[in-house]
C-alpha cells in the first residue's frame, strides 16, 4: 500500500474524526470510499450528460422525420 499525506483545516480534521467514530472505520478507508464513490458520481454524470446528449440528437432526427412526412401529406393532396 502507498501512503498520501493530508493536509486539513481544523474543521474538516473535526469532522472526518466524527464520521470516525460514527460509522467504526478508520479515517483511511473512510477517505478511500469517499474517493471511491466520487469517482463513481462523476462517471454517473459523465453518462447522464452523454445519454442526454445522444437523446437531443435522436429527438432532433425524429421532428425532421414527422416534419419530411407532414409535407408529403399535404403535397397535391390540399384540393382533393
Amino acid at each position: 500500500m502507498h501512503t498520501i499525506t493530508l493536509k486539513t483545516d481544523d474543521n474538516f480534521f473535526t469532522m472526518l474524526n466524527e464520521m470516525v467514530a460514527t460509522f467504526g472505520t478508520s479515517r483511511s478507508e473512510l477517505i478511500r470510499n469517499a474517493v471511491i464513490n466520487y469517482k463513481e458520481t462523476l462517471e454517473k454524470e459523465k453518462l447522464k450528460e452523454q445519454i442526454k446528449k445522444a437523446s437531443i440528437k435522436v429527438r432532433n432526427e425524429s421532428l425532421k422525420i414527422v416534419n419530411e412526412f407532414d409535407d408529403t401529406l399535404n403535397d397535391g393532396l390540399c384540393n382533393v
